[in-house]
């Protein structure tokens, strides 16, 4: 048996709302065209705090690996701190410089570290831990945000001249 199905009439008139991935589509247009790209030797205020960040913890690094501060129990502590130190210092150097790969390398440390202090938060033992954990998440969190709109900035062609 066949079954009788209505066919529906082509449309003629396109919808006056967008709807899907064609309202997406227009909203990411109208973000990208409100974006200023970067002047020369401009650098987004994100990215410049993100680059004092990781260039304190990059000296606080070697300075905790000189100083022979013991954080952990196994392996060689001197090699991690001091190959966190070496990560943290290229990724502030490269900020610095509003580049975009060191932007994005940022973002992945900063994407561990929420990852790591949402853990953490969850193995609080005291009010102190706490603070500190949710604090740090925050901070992390906020940075990463206001990172993205950075990285398109950074990201967009700049203008012939």
């Amino acid at each position: 048996m066949a079954r009788n199905r209505k066919r529906r009439k082509p449309r003629t008139q396109p919808r006056a709302t967008p709807r899907g991935y064609e309202r997406s589509r227009q909203r990411d247009e109208a973000a990208r065209a409100a974006l200023k790209p970067l002047r020369q030797g401009e650098r987004p205020t994100a990215v410049t705090v993100g680059a004092i960040a990781a260039g304190i913890f990059c000296v606080a690094n070697v300075v905790a690996a000189v100083a022979g501060y013991d954080y952990g129990s196994e392996g060689n502590k001197l090699a991690g701190s001091l190959i966190s130190a070496a990560i943290l210092g290229v990724v502030a150097v490269g900020m610095w410089r509003a580049r975009y790969w060191a932007v994005l390398g940022m973002q992945t440390l900063l994407g561990l570290t929420i990852v790591g202090m949402a853990l953490a938060l969850l193995r609080a033992e005291n009010a102190w831990a706490f603070i500190l954990v949710t604090t740090l998440l925050l901070a992390s969190g906020t940075l990463f945000w206001f990172l993205v709109k950075a990285m398109a900035r950074i990201q967009m062609p700049q203008p012939p001249r």
